[in-house]
């Protein structure tokens, strides 16, 4: 993470606000960048061009383009054009958690979630996916749901432990699990094939999308296989945090299975 000069000067929070996850101003954030603090996005006034934008752009950190109304909501201190949101835990790094699998001669297990916004089934997802034992997350950099307090209390505290990665390109991040002998499943409910039909004994990554938009295309067109969840009722659907553990737990069950 690229570095500035130190100086003193104290995260200044949102006075109104008692989430302390928000921080807001130039130099304020350009500090908690310098202290090597995870951040999960920044609101940038439309039209605002500067050193700490660029620098954003070049560490990859989420941009959010905002109208000055936006940002003078959530703050009526001087924020210069930029408020921050600070994640609560620290993005692990993909290949680490996959390199750390193999190494202890573990099948990785993965989990990307494509769309899906909703702060508690995020979170409830994390929940079902510690205690499955997933190896982590991957999340997009941009149209995911807010790591923020809500999250980790939806979470049970999950996200303490679960890995989190941000990927920036999902299909690419796809294309580096499957070249990493990860088999690609994408929940859909169009699929042909029942869930139940796949065999889970080797390294797994699981794909779900948001209940409203499902997994992108361009997903669906890269995964190794697409497979549904039977629906026997009249509801075509379920919430995507159970899908997601009955998806989790069938990769545990078929797992154990073969481990006896």
């Amino acid at each position: 993470m690229a570095q500035r000069a130190a100086g003193y000067l104290k995260y200044e929070t949102l006075a109104n606000q008692k989430s302390p996850d928000i921080i807001f101003g130039t130099r304020a954030i350009a500090e908690a960048i310098s202290a090597g603090r995870d951040i999960d996005k920044v609101f940038v006034q439309k039209g605002l061009k500067n050193e700490l934008f660029q620098e954003l752009r070049d560490l990859g950190i989420p941009i959010n383009i905002v109208p000055v109304e936006k940002l003078n909501r959530i703050s009526r201190a001087n924020h210069q054009g930029m408020i921050a949101f600070i994640s609560p835990v620290s993005f692990a790094s993909l290949d680490h958690v996959i390199s750390d699998c193999y190494q202890q001669a573990k099948d990785p297990f993965l989990l990307m979630l494509d769309g899906i916004t909703d702060v508690r089934n995020f979170g409830a997802i994390v929940r079902t996916a510690e205690g499955a034992g997933v190896s982590a997350i991957i999340v997009p950099a941009k149209g995911a749901a807010q790591i923020n307090a809500d999250a980790m209390k939806t979470s049970a505290g999950a996200l303490n432990h679960v890995p989190i990665c941000r990927s920036h390109n999902l299909v690419e991040t796809l294309q580096y699990l499957q070249g990493n002998g990860i088999e690609v499943i994408a929940a859909s409910e169009k699929a042909e094939q029942s869930f139940y039909q796949l065999e889970f004994t080797r390294p797994t990554g699981l794909i779900l999308g948001s209940e409203e938009k499902g997994i992108s295309p361009s997903l669906i067109r890269k995964a190794d296989h697409l497979a549904r969840i039977p629906m026997l009722g009249k509801v075509s659907s379920l919430n995507v945090s159970v899908s997601a553990a009955i998806m989790m737990y069938e990769v545990v069950r078929q797992k154990q299975m073969a481990d006896r």
